[in-house]
Formats: structure tokens, C-alpha cells, sequence
């Protein structure tokens, strides 16, 4: 099977500290690959060079989109990324504040989404974007609402529609749970879970969070101080970790 993401010794320096050391990787059609490590890691600046968010110094990113075509990210012009980042991809910020307009109603911000890839049918739009609440869990009498009305768990929500709704084939995760309380995020979880399995998502996922990636990743990359340390089936990382600090992770969340 073809990798969907091809990460070949990506390398990122913030002046003379590496970020990110020879970061190599393949990610396949359906599986959701989890990446944890301690603030300062590198694990978000990572995500955000693959996004194309951050200038790269080495390495290659790799993508096969929708036609079966392989694209070099890192020699794609620009407008055909941002059409990438409208489309085939999704970005989920820790934040959704960053990821919503605050200032128009949830509804427009779903269907925002789709008028950027060609939708121009009032009554389609607003339908799909119903369509798209009731698959988040948000009641369609919010659809008027600023999303500041709603709640942190909600405006999350609110966030994976707006990102789902143009069916993007890769989705990159940031924390999604982050800042929420643990009612809260387990019944975020599971819904990620739910639409990762039904919607076939390749996703990668960044967190600090032992808990998020055992439930959601097939696999794991561990990572400290801009490198990769231990990284193989999630299951196998966690129950047997082999680098001291993956050892170290583990028992932390094993400590009451």
C-alpha cells in the first residue's frame, strides 16, 4: 500500500537549536499516527512544518493526493497548498477560537468551508452544514449562534465540522483535547474515535496526553529534545516501553 504522508528526515533549526532532528515517517490511508513528548519536544513545530506553516532547512514531505498524484510539499506554489488545506486536508487547533470565526454563526462557519472549494447553493450549503452539526453533536438550533455562546467542548465540535465537512483525506491534530475537563474530553474522544473509523481519516496527532493516544493512535512516535526516541505500534510503546524516557512518560501517568 502507498503512504497517504511520506516525512523523510525532516530537520528544523530555530537558530543554532534543532527542533526537529532527521524526523522520518509514513503515513497510511485510515491509520492515525500519535506523537507525545513533553513541552519543547518539537512535536508541535513538527505538525506545523508539515502543514506548511513553517519553513523547512531539510528533508522531504511527501503526499499522495485524491488523484493518485505525488506531491513534494515543499516544492508545491503556494496557492496549490492553501487549495490542499481547504480540501483534502484539515488542521484541528488546540484552541478552536483559532480555528472558528468567532464573529459569524456556526453555521456559516461550516458552510464557509465549503464555498472555498466551489459550493455556491444557499439551501445545499446550509443543509450540509445541519447535516454536519447533528454529526458533532451540536443541536441544530445553534446554528444561528456565534460560536462564543457556545462552550470550550462545543466550540470544539464546531471545529471538527467545519474541518470535516469538505471530507479531507488527512487531518492534522493539535492538542484537540487540551484545556477541556475530563467529561469533557471523554466525550470528545469518542467522538473522534467514531469519525475517524467511519470517515476512513489519516490523522496526525499531537498531544502530551498518554490517555488520548492509547484510545485514538495506531501508532506512536516518541519524542524529546527535536528527536525521535521510540516509535512502533501504540500498544507495544506503551506497555513495553524500551527508552527511558518513554519509561519515564508511562510511569508518570501511572503515579496517582
Amino acid at each position: 500500500m502507498q503512504p497517504l504522508l511520506t516525512v523523510r528526515n525532516l530537520t528544523k533549526f530555530y537558530g543554532t537549536i534543532c527542533a526537529c532532528d532527521r524526523i522520518s515517517f509514513n503515513l497510511y490511508p485510515g491509520q492515525v499516527l500519535g506523537i507525545i513528548g513533553e513541552s519543547g519536544s518539537g512535536k508541535s513545530t513538527l505538525l506545523s512544518a508539515i502543514a506548511g506553516q513553517l519553513p523547512v532547512d531539510k528533508g522531504e514531505l511527501l503526499y499522495q493526493n485524491r488523484s493518485g498524484e505525488i506531491l513534494n510539499l515543499r516544492e508545491l506554489p503556494e496557492a496549490k497548498h492553501r487549495g490542499l488545506m481547504r480540501s483534502e486536508w484539515g488542521f484541528v487547533q488546540q484552541n478552536p477560537r483559532d480555528g472558528l470565526r468567532m464573529n459569524v454563526t456556526a453555521g456559516a462557519n461550516i458552510g464557509e468551508r465549503l464555498m472555498t472549494i466551489g459550493a455556491r447553493h444557499y439551501g445545499n450549503i446550509r443543509t450540509e452544514a445541519m447535516h454536519w452539526m447533528t454529526e458533532v453533536e451540536i443541536p441544530g438550533d445553534r446554528m444561528d449562534m456565534l460560536p462564543r455562546t457556545f462552550s470550550g467542548g462545543m466550540q470544539q465540535r464546531l471545529q471538527l465540522a467545519r474541518v470535516l465537512v469538505t471530507y479531507p483525506r488527512l487531518v492534522l491534530m493539535d492538542e484537540p483535547t487540551g484545556g477541556l475537563d475530563v467529561s469533557v474530553q471523554a466525550r470528545l474522544l469518542d467522538l473522534i474515535r467514531s469519525l475517524v473509523r467511519n470517515l476512513h481519516l489519516s490523522v496526525v496527532l499531537v498531544t502530551h496526553d498518554i490517555g488520548v493516544v492509547r484510545l485514538l493512535a495506531h501508532r506512536l512516535m516518541v519524542m524529546q529534545q527535536g528527536q525521535v526516541v521510540e516509535s512502533g505500534l501504540t500498544d507495544q510503546v506503551l506497555d513495553d516501553p524500551q527508552h527511558p524516557y518513554t519509561q519515564q512518560l508511562v510511569s508518570a501517568t501511572l503515579t496517582p
